[in-house]
């Protein structure tokens, strides 16, 4: 089986997820590598796609990863919901220490999916985090290499929302813009 980051009781309309609690996850300070296992997290294999919206369920705001949050992402060896890194980030939840052994053993680089040594962990897995429903793994390739993935930091996400919420220059209107989706 795959080992689970970050599925909270939170995240689901029933409790009892693997995870528990996130509150409980929540530490004041990070690891001292954390923005590196954070680029690590936002590197991984994308399992599935989910298009839908969610907030942080903790302060209820919109973030980087609103989008697409419980899309799933993998290494091979650890399965995660895609605003995962969003959670690390900002409330520093904590880690296993097998997961960060392994990042920091292969110097914070995604490595490759090998498929037929995933295929039977992820079809372990998914009935775990309540995809009972989900088809077993099937790849037409045998090695998935990692891809070049850009993810908005929390900072560019940060200063990017400060932009959208301001009033246009030279306006007398006081309220706040609506954004533009380009």
């Amino acid at each position: 089986m795959l080992g689970l980051l970050g599925f909270y009781d939170d995240f689901e309309r029933h409790p009892g997820q693997p995870s528990g609690p996130v509150r409980d996850a929540v530490r004041p300070v990070g690891e001292p590598d954390e923005a590196a296992l954070v680029s690590y997290l936002d590197a991984g294999h994308v399992l599935l796609d989910v298009m839908e919206g969610g907030n942080d369920v903790i302060t209820g705001a919109a973030h980087r990863h609103s989008l697409g949050c419980s899309s799933l992402v993998t290494d091979g060896a650890w399965l995660w919901r895609q605003d995962f890194p969003h959670y690390v980030e900002t409330h520093h939840v904590l880690l296993p220490a097998a997961f960060t052994e392994r990042v920091r053993g292969l110097n914070y680089q995604m490595p490759r999916l090998r498929c037929a040594e995933f295929a039977p962990h992820f079809d372990e897995t998914m009935p775990v985090i309540g995809w009972t429903s989900a088809v077993p793994w099937r790849s037409a390739k045998t090695v998935i290499e990692p891809e070049q993935r850009t993810a908005m930091s929390k900072t560019e996400y940060d200063a990017h929302t400060l932009a959208r919420s301001r009033p246009r220059p030279g306006s007398k209107h006081t309220k706040a813009r609506e954004p533009r989706w380009s």
